[in-house]
């Protein structure tokens, strides 16, 4: 087995194609924001990085040649029905619309990941995937732009019952309610978040492959809901859930210039003002300008603040950045997960806007809960939520270069979102608790173990795109140089203004060691610029070399190490960032976290599982505070890692059967335990699992 602790890392590349040369290609990030005024700093452009080696390398081969197949399958298949929902609406098949109204929405979104592995392989079986599914997408499409099999399909169905009269072959389909136009009817249709993401994915298409016929069927959807928002604003208000169309818009006034998607992703939120009986479940029930706190259902809510920050780079509002940073504020620091999870509720009630009165309490469910409230075997922590964290931390980056927004998504890539697929790449979660006993005496709402298909299929396609994008973050750039964000193996090439080419290679066993080496792989200018690297928040004792001479590491003030010189082809930058194993505790108003302790190796958050404790019950487990961990090489579903071993204290308990409380025990043992990386917990089948232990003291 390679020794993945080995500070000498031989780099091998996936096979490359020739790429194309598309001016969009060329020159645009997954956000681009090039032109945006309140930019600080810019995305890399697309195709830009290539994972050569390493953890993200190993986990990229196993979604693009394993993940991105099989989830198509999935969508071909019975049970989730989504691509025939396709084949019906274009004409291709006769049939009723079968699945959940977003599922659109969950195939744009798959859809998206095939293009994001495209990018980097160019492999010529996925082409034809995507021309294939575009070719139904496209015919789906209604003239006036509207595009939603649930609705297009009962339309289809309906003709056919008139012109099929008194046939005994008549297809019927189930109507959900349409409004003006035959849209927006029902906001559980899903309309604006399946356009929203149809947008986005073929925005991503457009720029990775230069087509154009996927693009010009989301500025149709996208022009139909300009049309609707100027006829009747308010129900386009209305129909407002998990809003990825407000990112969408921001993003194709880009790609466009054209000024009436920047108008409309303004009016996207000004409109939510008109709502008169909204909720703190779906973030409406006051003006989003009065709102200074992340409350209601995680997903919609961080997709909102993800679309608000997209609006503040076009428009720069200073009162859309107030609210953004109190709302990141009470996020981050009350109501977050150690993990970067978001959405602590299953079911609850919203304290917010009711004067305290019975009968105002609202019901909110997937959401944030109050300041604190952070249950660990009953937290939902939706991976979508997850997800849109990122996503608002990506923007709120984009408008700062603070590295902070870094250090969050970078917790949430490992800590949060990877944990919602099986190392095999197969298999996914919907919720992520941070403990699961297999003796909890009541059954929450989402399987225990990881699924294939999940009967709420949003997570999967997202978990799935969200990975095999994330090369798309480890680099940024600005007027000054390169920022490098995320560590891992890779090849870096782009254009500096009054710079020109410039080629890095990153190589590296980041996150298992901090040993990290860039070098100037090719360099054509010989101006001055600057490359600046992040130390992550965790991190102590940094050290840089370059050239192997010792270089002033002090970040305090920016949280970036920056090199500014006339660079030439063969500099080395070394940097060590040491991979203490260090034990957290929580702010003392988490409740469920009082006594208790995490354990945190560099970006990694890891707990213990039943599978490693050789019989012990984990609740019988205690971790000393001055305890040594041992960082030890490990395999587990094909793929490598770093586990910890410690001595803990083991309880010697009587059983708790028909006990509720009783005295402690002080009797104990020393035992020797191993953690696991979180996001490998339930890759081999069921089993128990925490990530809080309690501590004992010296």
């Amino acid at each position: 087995m390679k020794n993945i602790l080995s500070a000498t890392i031989i780099a091998t590349s996936f096979l490359m194609l020739p790429v194309i040369t598309t001016k969009s290609y060329a020159q645009s990030g997954i956000t681009d924001t090039q032109n945006s005024k309140f930019a600080v700093v810019n995305a890399a452009p697309m195709n830009s990085t290539k994972w050569t080696d390493g953890f993200w390398g190993e986990r990229f081969k196993v979604y693009s040649t394993v993940s991105v197949q099989d989830m198509w399958k999935t969508w071909q298949s019975d049970k989730a029905n989504g691509f025939q929902n396709f084949l019906v609406a274009s004409g291709k098949k006769e049939g009723r619309h079968r699945g959940p109204a977003f599922h659109d929405g969950d195939m744009y979104k798959w859809f998206e990941s095939l293009v994001a592995v495209y990018a980097i392989t160019k492999d010529p079986e996925l082409s034809k995937i995507m021309d294939e599914f575009i070719d139904a997408v496209v015919k789906s499409q209604r003239p006036d732009g509207y595009i939603n099999t649930t609705v297009t399909i009962v339309e289809l169905n309906e003709k056919k019952k008139i012109s099929d009269a008194g046939k005994d072959n008549t297809v019927v389909g189930t109507a959900t309610g349409s409004g003006k136009d035959g849209a927006f009817g029902n906001r559980l249709n899903f309309e604006t978040y399946n356009m929203g993401h149809l947008i986005t994915t073929a925005i991503l298409h457009h720029r990775v492959t230069g087509k154009t016929e996927l693009l010009e069927c989301a500025k149709r959807a996208a022009d139909f809901m300009y049309n609707y928002w100027k006829k009747d604003p308010t129900t386009m208000a209305y129909n407002s859930i998990c809003p990825s169309h407000y990112m969408a818009m921001a993003e194709l006034y880009r790609e466009t210039g054209e000024t009436k998607y920047k108008d409309l992703a303004e009016a996207f939120i000004n409109i939510r003002d008109s709502i008169k009986d909204g909720t703190d479940d779906n973030q409406d029930r006051i003006p989003f300008r009065q709102q200074y706190n992340a409350m209601g259902h995680s997903v919609r809510a961080n997709y909102l603040y993800a679309g608000v920050a997209d609006l503040y780079l076009e428009t720069g509002e200073e009162q859309l950045k107030k609210n953004l940073e109190s709302i990141w504020n009470d996020l981050t620091y009350r109501k977050m997960y150690i993990n970067g999870a978001c959405g602590a509720l299953y079911d609850g009630t919203s304290p917010d806007g009711t004067d305290y009165k019975p009968d105002n309490v609202q019901k909110v469910h997937q959401s944030y809960g109050r300041p604190y409230q952070l249950p660990h075997s009953t937290a939902h922590n939706e991976t979508c939520a997850n997800i849109g964290n990122m996503l608002f931390n990506w923007r709120m980056y984009l408008t700062s270069a603070c590295p902070r927004y870094i250090d969050i998504m970078e917790n949430c890539f490992y800590n949060s979102i990877l944990p919602g697929i099986s190392l095999d790449g197969k298999d996914y979660f919907y919720v992520n608790p941070l403990r699961l006993d297999q003796d909890l005496p009541y059954t929450l709402r989402w399987p225990k173990e990881r699924k294939s298909y999940i009967s709420c299929f949003c997570c999967p396609p997202n978990t799935l795109r969200t990975l095999c994008e994330v090369q798309n973050y480890a680099y940024a750039i600005d007027s000054k140089g390169i920022y490098v964000n995320l560590y891992g193996s890779n090849t870096f090439k782009t254009n500096l203004a009054d710079v020109g080419e410039v080629s890095l290679k990153q190589q590296t066993d980041y996150p298992w060691d901090g040993k990290i080496n860039i070098t100037i792989d090719n360099l054509k200018g010989k101006k001055e610029f600057s490359i600046s690297m992040r130390v992550p928040e965790w991190a102590d004792n940094v050290e840089v070399t370059l050239n192997g001479e010792p270089w002033d590491s002090n970040f305090k003030d920016t949280g970036y190490i920056t090199i500014k010189r006339k660079w030439k082809k063969g500099d080395v930058i070394i940097i060590n960032i040491p991979m203490k194993t260090k034990l957290i505790e929580a702010h003392p108003l988490v409740e469920e976290a009082r006594g208790q302790v995490c354990v945190q190796r560099g970006p990694i958050i890891y707990c213990i599982e039943s599978p490693d404790l050789k019989g012990t019950d984990m609740d019988d487990i205690t971790i000393p505070v001055n305890a040594k961990f041992t960082p030890v090489e490990i395999e587990i579903g094909g793929s490598n890692m770093i586990a910890l071993e410690t001595e803990a204290e083991v309880r010697q308990q009587k059983s708790w059967e028909n006990t509720l409380y009783r005295e402690v025990s002080l009797d104990k043992k020393k035992q020797t335990v191993r953690l696991i990386p979180y996001y490998a917990w339930g890759n081999r089948g069921k089993s128990d699992m925490t990530m809080w232990m309690p501590y004992a003291a010296e």
